[in-house]
């Protein structure tokens, strides 16, 4: 087999015969600079936009199908595009475009560090990241120009099996490697494509690592963690960065080992440590506007598969009335997430999903009150960028009979730990599922 990595000159003088029957696009900065790094002489004005068009043809193909863009896939795509290629120049064809349509530019040394937590892209020169203590500017990172940063977007929607182009401007998926992505191409994003970028961390938290680095003290590892085994229903709350997703992800590896944890999201994010783990993500439409999996199209999926704890990554739509209905009708141990600035804010925000929905407002509390035992809150603090555990809340009706959250235990950001009034209420939900609170909590 030839194993050589061809350039993409080479590509286009292999391409001249063909005319394809998309719309000519202007040539990609990438693929001149590997036509430059190659040594191979510049072809014909028209050449480099027939290798352009059939790289646009074979990324719209695996965005269409949700494939990711391994060997097989981009094969399978090329084929599908038919041009007149055979042997080794459909192989180098393959390894030319593969290497096209994945990995992050000038983004992927800032991807691989290891104390990066976000990355974002406003402009060609403004790159922006965390390291855990808020946004700071990255002024060693750059693009070439605005046309780079939209190429890089395509590249990686690809790479998450999503189609991204002036139909559907913006995208949110999740890259193999679980980073989460977000872009919006203009004229939705003024002047030039925004790119975001959430690292998911390869290895989840584990309890332990979350006390040592702060976001939670011994006293409120023990709490969680007798919630878990108690198999209460909860929901973690917070603003958006606040470490919900990586509390959650933790408190699902204190799960029994033999209990089976089916996860539904809109773009999988979760990987617990646990050894049965089913995970769903949704879908959006395709071109046709088909073909679209909802997330309350996979929580009622969920409810058929078995689970023991039925998890919904992230409550924000129509899936809260599944979600209710199921921790209603024997589901114990359910969880999410959901954003909310406090815990006290919580009821109101699943009302106003309900409603959206079309569910009445006493229904949704009545639900509630008999479907949620608890609500995690999360802060950040915006100067240090310390994310932390801040309260846990029990329900309870209000005289109206509508669902309010009464606070349990309130930790200080001193590590201070004080009881509130709903702390009765949670010894006596865990003593009742045979889980006796320690009296020192």
């Amino acid at each position: 087999m030839n194993t050589r990595t061809p350039s993409t000159g080479h590509l286009a003088e292999r391409l001249l015969p063909w005319s394809p029957p998309a719309a000519r696009a202007k040539p990609r900065p990438a693929l001149a600079a590997l036509r430059r790094r190659s040594g191979a002489a510049e072809p014909a004005p028209v050449v480099p936009e027939r290798a352009t068009a059939l790289l646009d043809a074979v990324r719209l193909r695996l965005a269409e199908a949700g494939a990711v863009p391994t060997t097989a896939e981009v094969a399978a795509a090329l084929r599908a595009a038919r041009p007149p290629l055979g042997g080794d120049d459909l192989l180098d064809t393959v390894s030319t475009l593969r290497a096209e349509l994945v990995g992050a530019g000038p983004l992927e040394a800032l991807l691989g560090a290891p104390d990066v937590t976000d990355v974002l892209v406003n402009a060609p020169d403004e790159v922006w990241v965390d390291r855990g203590s808020g946004l700071c500017r990255e002024p060693s990172v750059r693009f070439p120009d605005a046309e780079a940063v939209r190429h890089l977007a395509h590249r990686l929607a690809t790479a998450a099996g999503r189609r991204l182009d002036d139909a559907r401007p913006w995208v949110d998926a999740r890259l193999p490697d679980g980073t989460r992505l977000h872009a919006v191409l203009p004229p939705i994003a003024a002047g030039c494509t925004h790119i975001s970028l959430r690292i998911s961390r390869q290895k989840p938290f584990e309890m332990a690592e979350l006390e040592a680095a702060g976001a939670l003290g011994p006293t409120a590892a023990e709490l969680l963690g007798a919630v878990v085994r108690a198999r209460l229903s909860l929901l973690i709350s917070g603003g958006t960065g606040s470490g919900k997703t990586t509390l959650l992800a933790a408190l699902l590896g204190l799960v029994g080992r033999a209990e089976r944890i089916v996860i539904a999201e809109d773009s999988a994010e979760l990987r617990p440590s646990h050894p049965h783990v089913v995970r769903l993500q949704s879908r959006p439409p395709n071109q046709e506007g088909l073909g679209e999996l909802t997330l309350r199209d996979l929580v009622r999926q969920a409810l058929r598969m078995r689970p023991d704890r039925l998890v919904v990554g992230e409550v924000r739509g129509s899936e809260v009335l599944d979600l209710l209905a199921a921790l209603n009708t024997g589901h114990e141990g359910g969880c999410g997430t959901v954003h909310a600035n406090t815990a006290a804010d919580v009821p109101v925000r699943l009302e106003a999903l309900g409603s959206m929905a079309g569910l009445e407002r006493r229904a949704v509390h009545s639900q509630l009150r008999a479907a949620l035992d608890v609500v995690i809150h999360l802060v950040r603090d915006q100067r240090t960028g310390r994310r932390r555990v801040a309260e846990l809340h029990t329900l309870a009706g209000d005289a109206t009979g509508l669902a309010v959250t009464v606070p349990a235990v309130l930790f200080g950001a001193d590590g201070s730990v004080a009881r509130g009034p709903g702390w009765e209420r949670l010894a006596q939900l865990c003593t009742a599922r045979g889980v006796v609170l320690d009296g020192r909590q």
